[in-house]
């Protein structure tokens, strides 16, 4: 069969536009660990952060 994985916005676990929620479904990891890694990469690295997190809820295709 075909295993493939791809990466999709959640439609069902999510807080703003599911990117955090996919993103840990694609990596087999709770979401709250991704979307805290998020959150403090928006604190220590800058806007950057949220800039790639609109550029993902806009290319990702949901569920």
């Amino acid at each position: 069969m075909n295993d493939i994985k791809s990466l999709t916005r959640s439609k069902s676990n999510r807080m703003i536009a599911g990117v955090c929620a996919g993103l840990a479904d694609y990596l087999n990891i709770d979401p709250t660990v991704v979307r805290l890694l998020f959150v403090l990469g928006l604190f220590l690295a800058g806007p950057g952060i949220g800039i790639a997190y609109l550029i993902m809820a806009i290319v990702t295709p949901e569920q």
